[in-house]
């Protein structure tokens, strides 16, 4: 079961990281090799152009300013070149000491009464008195006014500073725990054997990503005689009748609590520790979890990692390797046509567009198929599952996105990659097309064959020809270390943050914190897009800050308007001090709601479905202004049954959905005349694919060769195939005629060849004959 089982205590020596040397880090607050602040995320602040209660108190004691030769005294001092370096040894750098004169030289020119001092000493300088150097001090007071972080940047880099993340937890560091490394690939055994220490504590705490996997080990306590309670970031289940907590809790690893004390812990996929995004909620756990025994579970990439981590804390390591439990085997050959699909085969994509696209063509051919995809809820992912698990079932091909990966257990024979490219976000928040790592590859091969399922063995392949030799390298190279460990700034930092900003907005506080922010070479600071797009989103409504910072980590998926509208009007409900009543979110999710008639109904009942989890994730914080949480569930679990019968039927809303396509890209009003074309707009070549595009191009067309196709020549009478282009539609439903269609090709083609300057000199000359033809019509 498992290759070896060792002790591994780390040793007062420096560590190694990746191949560099790991030192303590240097004291709290010495700001010795620090880095800059980026300046240009300071927002500088309006300063008052009110007079002063008192009057022109200097131009009494003096004279009235002459502002014209204030002005060029101003010019002056800010071409001084000292007045710069000594700007830039207060913390003004040269894009803030030009901010800063900018609003000075306003602030002068505009005020109807400037301080006294201030006027005083302008006129001694206008009048030969002072040198345009003795401004400088003023200069700078002003300065700060504007950039108040500038009187307090020591202050910021203290409360910013990240580079001692196990000391957050002093609860932690008050016990010896004993850490019990679980290191093995999918299908190994390994949460299987922490999972039996848990169950057989007096107390214990399960941590996973996700809430199917926290919903399972629920179960399976609870069938096993061990009262566990389940707690998510959505809901609470407590087994007690009374509401009394249980020795036992399966949770979500965001909502672990690191106060309560346990016997037994278990932190469920280390590696995610990487997770650009979540990797914070791993790191927290590992160092702040109070409990006698903690058991991680992952891959052995982070073995390292996690033991250089404990080495700040003093505490031991001990590794139990573990090796696959049944083979798996890379095949020789790929799919290359759904017509050799096998029951137990599972097509895994990373876009829903090819879900949808390869659930029709399988289903065309007479085959039962499940869909699972991110965006479903638990229910309906649970219900796919079974359906494709029963062997009384005739469902026996599986389309899915790379969440099988976790949390489901499949019967699954066969994985066949549809592609090895999958979208991605960076630690900077950038969204990325890369191929598939080894790590994620092997969390999704793993699947096939697992142990207790119906197949004794694995096996995997890629759809297209091509594809495998890439795939086969993939999964034979050893998986890399996991070097680094996500953090995020917590509440008490950016409310200590904002006391000392109190008029900076909460997402430019968030950028000034990270941007301060000091860690050691084992961590990185998580990408905080999500968080600044709900904190902007919502910056005009009133809420307080601890309210604000708590709406900001909802966990939303900002990619549906529905769902940020929703949020946004929970935010705005909420300043207003009125509880988000059940009637109240019924009427603004349009309930009751009707099984879906097409793909875009589908999408909206999900995010539906979203916003039901953001009012349930709300109501577990302000349970005051979120009061119907059993309505809301109720809802909630009757959306999913609306949504199964939709993924039931999801070839058919996609055949509704091209339907509804077409009648858009082709208008009610055009009239199919074979031979010719008569359309009321404009044809858009862009849905076309040209000629170079579909016949003689790199690119393959993916549906087609899914097919088992060759390219189709656009002529009038060629079939209809499912993977044809729009183009190739247009000629059959005799919207085009083939020789009209190869002229539009050939005339994008040129343009695309001579850019659009050309099609814009030729509108320009269309528009000069016609403005001449008027000219003459005028004259005659």
């Amino acid at each position: 079961m498992w290759l070896h089982r060792g002790l591994r205590i780390l040793g007062p020596a420096p560590l190694r990281a990746a191949g560099r040397l790991f030192n303590p880090p240097r004291a709290i607050g010495s700001s010795n090799g620090a880095k800059p602040p980026d300046t240009s995320l300071f927002v500088p602040l309006a300063p008052s152009l009110r007079a002063g209660p008192g009057g022109n108190v200097g131009a009494e004691l003096s004279k009235e300013l002459n502002k014209s030769e204030a002005l060029r005294i101003l010019n002056k001092f800010y071409k001084q070149k000292e007045m710069q370096r000594l700007g830039s040894e207060n913390g003004l750098d040269a894009r803030l000491f030009h901010q800063a004169f900018i609003s000075f030289r306003k602030y002068v020119m505009e005020v109807e009464s400037l301080s006294v001092d201030l006027h005083i000493i302008l006129n001694d300088i206008c009048c030969g008195a002072g040198h345009v150097d003795d401004l400088f001090p003023y200069f700078l007071r002003h300065a700060k006014q504007v950039f108040p972080m500038l009187d307090c940047m020591e202050d910021l880099r203290k409360i910013s500073d990240l580079r001692l993340p196990a000391n957050w937890y002093p609860e932690a560091r008050a016990i010896q725990r004993k850490i019990v490394f679980h290191a093995g690939p999918t299908n190994s055994g390994k949460t299987h054997h922490a999972i039996q220490n848990f169950l057989a504590a007096k107390s214990g705490v399960y941590c996973g990503p996700l809430k199917l996997l926290a919903h399972e080990i629920y179960q399976k306590s609870n069938d096993a005689g061990v009262p566990c309670d389940l707690v998510t970031g959505e809901e609470r289940t407590f087994v007690d009748p009374d509401g009394r907590q249980s020795a036992h809790v399966a949770c979500t690893i965001e909502m672990c609590s690191v106060t309560t004390p346990y016997e037994i812990a278990v932190i469920d996929e280390i590696q995610m520790i990487r997770d650009p995004s979540r990797g914070w909620a791993w790191t927290r756990a590992l160092l702040g979890l109070c409990a006698e025994e903690i058991h991680i579970c992952g891959e052995a990439a982070a073995v390292n990692l996690v033991m250089e981590l404990m080495y700040d804390t003093g505490e031991e390591v001990e590794v139990e390797s573990y090796k696959r439990l049944t083979p798996m085997t890379v095949l020789d050959s790929a799919l290359e046509s759904l017509d050799n699909l096998r029951p137990g085969d599972c097509i895994v994509c990373f876009s829903k567009t090819d879900i949808y696209s390869l659930s029709r063509q399988i289903e065309a051919r007479g085959l039962d198929c499940a869909v699972i995809y991110g965006s479903l809820p638990p229910g309906t992912k649970l219900a796919q599952a079974k359906k494709f698990n029963d062997p009384e079932d005739s469902c026996k091909i599986m389309v899915a996105t790379d969440a099988i990966g976790m949390g489901l257990n499949l019967s699954i024979k066969r994985i066949i990659f549809n592609s090895l490219v999958k979208p991605s976000v960076n630690e900077k928040g950038e969204k990325e097309m890369d191929r598939i790592t080894t790590s994620q590859a092997l969390q999704i091969a793993g699947r096939a064959g697992r142990f207790s399922s119906a197949f004794k063995e694995g096996e995997v392949t890629a759809m297209h020809r091509d594809d495998l030799p890439v795939l086969q390298e993939i999964l034979s190279r050893t998986v890399e270390p996991i070097e680094t460990a996500g953090l995020h700034p917590t509440a008490d930092q950016v409310e200590m943050f904002a006391y000392q900003l109190p008029d900076a907005t909460l997402s430019n506080l968030i950028d000034i914190f990270v941007s301060l922010s000091q860690v050691d070479g084992l961590y990185f600071v998580c990408n905080i897009d999500d968080f600044k797009f709900l904190a902007d989103m919502i910056q005009h409504i009133p809420l307080n800050l601890r309210v604000r910072y708590v709406f900001c980590t909802a966990p939303i998926n900002r990619k549906h308007p529905f769902v940020c509208t929703s949020f946004l009007k929970f935010a705005r409900q909420f300043s207003r001090n009125e509880p988000l009543t059940f009637d109240w979110l019924c009427r603004h999710i349009n309930w009751p709601l009707t099984p879906p008639k097409n793909i875009k109904d589908l999408v909206h009942l999900e995010a539906v479905h979203d916003v039901l989890d953001l009012y349930l994730w709300l109501s577990y914080r302000f349970m005051d202004m979120f009061p119907d949480v059993n309505h809301v569930r109720d809802i909630q679990t009757e959306l999913d049954s609306i949504i199964q019968i939709g993924v039931k039927n999801i070839t058919r809303l996609i055949r509704a959905s091209d339907s509804i396509s077409t009648a858009a890209t082709i208008g009610v009003d055009d009239v199919p005349v074979r031979g010719r074309v008569r359309t009321n707009g404009r044809i858009n070549m862009e849905g076309t694919n040209t000629k170079d595009q579909v016949f003689s191009g790199s690119r393959r067309i993916r549906g087609s060769k899914a097919l088992g196709y060759k390219a189709v020549v656009c002529k009038a009478d060629t079939p209809q195939t499912a993977g044809d282009s729009l183009s190739t539609k247009l000629v059959q439903q005799g919207h085009l005629t083939a020789e009209l269609l190869q002229q539009l090709q050939e005339e994008w083609s040129a343009s695309q060849v001579h850019g659009p300057q050309v099609q814009r000199d030729s509108d320009a000359q269309d528009r000069d004959k016609s403005t001449s033809k008027g000219l003459r019509k005028k004259k005659k």
